[in-house]
């Protein structure tokens, strides 16, 4: 048992020392942040006019307080916008709701459409360029339906935009938790883990993504990178528009802006199908970003090195190495989800971030086991570079891919 106790023991010490220095890596992330909020803050305060721009919002189905979700975009202290709705049918159980809200905000120009049955593989992609089209004005914002925002919010991402060679803006979310268990985990690991891997990238190379539940583009940015058409065949069409846009030279910009992201009430397996999910898209998009990402877990390795240590009659060093990686789930929790997400649980509860790493954990580990996942109505496969097909329930290609 002794060398595998050594074994252990060389894992563990491996983790905790990589989970320590992502530890201090998003920590110096959230000061480069702050410090970019507090310019961003300076650069909105001097702005004097402000452009007329385009909300973008697919809907599908009647989430958990989809209607203060919407009507938050309707209440901006903003000069000139319009929001603008897609949903593929007529019997959409949002579409009543969105109806309503338009219909109690007539100072607000409002427009509904009813796109079909998306072609795309990636039905909001297809949503979004239905919208674009018919778009008025030429700064665009995509926001997801389960998003809710505090009123400066387009001028928070708006500002940015009047850079002369800012071609995106994207924001952090604080997960909101809509109701149970299972849907806290998922929103602390928003609050948290997602979080304090974007303040990282930010401190190391840059924006060079976008995160979905906002994305503020300039049209010329947009057209430059072949449009909202060249992301239907992408599940995470988010880091791909991100990506091309600065990699056509334009310069992606974090918002100081935090929003909420609202997690609905789920069950265990619905928490869990849904966490692989990204991975999985994740893992395809970033394969070696994603592969990294297992250094920066820190409560598997505390678990690792206290068996370890059980094995070669070392039970303190075990507890110590415990010890260490729970007290640094803990400080990430504090220093991130609450000094930056704004996440009253983070403060409130810290201690939940580990079980939420040992659950992040799994989810890595999960999503190399398999390129199949569902979304929304539809079975997909995930293929080479991020790309999806859709496959039906015997496994024959439903939508494929587009050259």
């Amino acid at each position: 048992m002794r060398p595998l106790g050594l074994g252990l023991l060389a894992v563990a010490l491996i983790g905790v020392t990589s989970s320590t220095v992502f530890l201090g890596i998003a920590l110096a992330g959230r000061r480069r942040f702050r410090k970019q909020a507090s310019r961003q803050e300076d650069a909105e305060s001097e702005v004097r006019e402000f452009p007329p721009v385009s909300i973008l919002k697919p809907l599908h189905g009647a989430e958990p307080r989809l209607r203060e979700n919407l009507e938050s975009f309707f209440v901006q202290d903003y000069p000139a916008y319009e929001v603008l709705f897609a949903v593929d049918h007529e019997d959409d159980g949002a579409l009543p709701i969105a109806r309503r809200v338009c219909e109690e905000h007539p100072s607000i120009p409002s427009r509904i459409l009813i796109t079909g049955e998306p072609p795309w593989p990636n039905p909001p992609a297809y949503s979004f360029a239905r919208m674009a089209a018919v778009a008025h004005h030429d700064f665009l914002i995509t926001s997801d339906s389960d998003v809710f925002v505090a009123p400066d919010y387009l001028k928070s991402v708006t500002a940015p935009l009047l850079e002369e060679n800012t071609g995106m803006v994207t924001c952090l979310y604080r997960g909101y938790n809509g109701g149970g268990f299972w849907s806290l985990m998922d929103a602390v690991g928003m609050s948290v883990e997602m979080t304090a891997g974007v303040l990282s990238a930010n401190l190391l190379e840059g924006m060079k993504f976008g995160l979905g539940p906002t994305i503020a583009v300039r049209r010329d940015a947009l057209q430059a990178m072949g449009g909202y058409e060249s992301l239907g065949d992408y599940f995470s069409n988010d880091f791909v528009i991100g990506n091309r846009i600065a990699e056509r030279g334009y310069t992606v910009v974090l918002s100081r802006h935090v929003i909420d992201h609202v997690v609905p009430p789920m069950t265990f397996g619905t928490m869990w199908r849904r966490q692989v999910r990204w991975a999985t898209g994740t893992k395809h998009s970033r394969p070696r970003g994603h592969f990294g990402t297992v250094f920066t877990y820190a409560a598997p390795y505390g678990l690792i090195g206290l068996a370890g240590a059980l094995l070669v009659g070392r039970p303190w060093l075990g507890v110590g190495l415990f010890a260490w990686t729970m007290g640094n789930r803990v400080v990430e929790a504090l220093a991130i989800g609450w000094g930056i997400a704004r996440d009253a649980e983070c403060r409130t509860r810290p201690w939940l971030y580990p079980a939420r790493d040992l659950l992040g954990f799994c989810v890595w580990v999960a999503s190399y086991l398999s390129r199949n996942m569902s979304w929304r109505d539809g079975r997909f496969e995930l293929i080479e570079g991020g790309r999806i097909q859709e496959r039906d329930r015997h496994g024959n290609v439903v939508r494929l891919t587009r050259p």
